[in-house]
């Protein structure tokens, strides 16, 4: 089949696990090397065909629209669905923006999660097959840390299992399916609800072979926590946002800086996250902090676990 041009990016969640960070930005808005997580998404899939994209909301949503607006410096049309009161999950979201998104098979791609997942091949296999999803997989090399899939020899998904001894030898998802609408029907309208966990596993006892395995040899980089971020920044090989405000007696080395960023005169900063519009005072040293502007404008040093 030919690439399906429309996605829903998951983006609503709280992103609990990269606190203090997404105090700041919803996870999907932080930058990555300069760039925020969610407009490499976008233009990712606006390079392979994917042109027409919707991003759900819940959590800080002004700070996802700020940096997307309506995609057209993309190369994408964006529009959005918004979740309130409440985030509905990963499988709640997709029935909920179904009409936004306006496609029966589309794009479902995690928005704290980068690829370079093969998308043409990914649509082959998925149109030469009856099922509903269809999952990007890896194998899992690390299976005490994350949970993994299971699939039969012929590719159909059997199951999900947690990290630890169970996922050894399993497959890892990492962050992309294929998905035909109907694979969501039978959620109820604005009732929060899980893919895996939830739908996924109903799926595949009423209608076996109905989720299915595409299994590559994909890259893939994780922005889970705090530790992979920092990773994760360093190897797209960029630490700044916009050029901060600096002088030439300050030192900055193996930081990474977000938008907005003054630096005094004789300040060292030592692998630090400097946030959005924070003022590093003259004089002031820091390594290893996440520094944040509070709302009377103060600066605030937490420390920064690469663990």
């Amino acid at each position: 089949m030919s690439t399906p041009s429309h996605a829903l990016i998951l983006a609503a969640g709280l992103g609990t696990r990269l606190r203090p960070l997404t105090d700041i930005r919803a996870k999907p808005a932080i930058p990555v090397a300069g760039e925020p997580l969610v407009r490499r998404i976008v233009a990712w899939l606006a390079r392979g065909g994917v042109t027409d994209t919707t991003v759900n909301l819940h959590y800080l949503p002004h700070t996802l629209t700020a940096v997307l607006g309506d995609g057209s410096e993309l190369g994408a049309r964006v529009r959005y669905s918004w979740e309130q009161p409440v985030v509905l999950g990963s499988a709640g979201g997709p029935r909920q923006a179904a009409d936004i998104v306006g496609a029966d098979t589309f794009w479902l791609v995690n928005g704290d999660t980068l690829t370079d997942v093969d998308l043409d091949a990914m649509a082959d296999a998925h149109g030469k097959t009856d099922a509903l999803v269809t999952l990007a997989l890896v194998p899992n090399t690390e299976n005490l840390r994350y949970g993994g899939v299971r699939v039969d020899a012929d590719g159909r998904v059997l199951g999900f299992v947690a990290r630890g001894p169970a996922a050894q030898g399993s497959f890892h998802l990492i962050g992309v399916q294929l998905a035909r609408r109907e694979a969501f029907a039978s959620v109820a309208r604005g009732v929060p609800v899980n893919s895996t966990g939830g739908l996924y596993e109903r799926l595949i006892a009423e209608r076996p072979g109905s989720i299915r395995a595409f299994v590559s040899s994909a890259r893939f980089w994780d922005i889970g926590t705090v530790a992979d971020y920092w990773k994760t920044s360093h190897q797209l090989g960029g630490d700044h946002g916009d050029a901060p405000r600096t002088t030439s007696t300050a030192r900055v080395s193996r930081s990474i800086l977000w938008d907005r960023v003054e630096i005094g005169d004789a300040a060292e900063l030592d692998e630090c996250i400097v946030t959005d519009d924070v003022v590093v005072p003259p004089r002031a040293r820091y390594r290893r902090m996440i520094l944040m502007r509070e709302p009377d404008g103060r600066t605030i040093a937490t420390p920064l676990v690469m663990d």
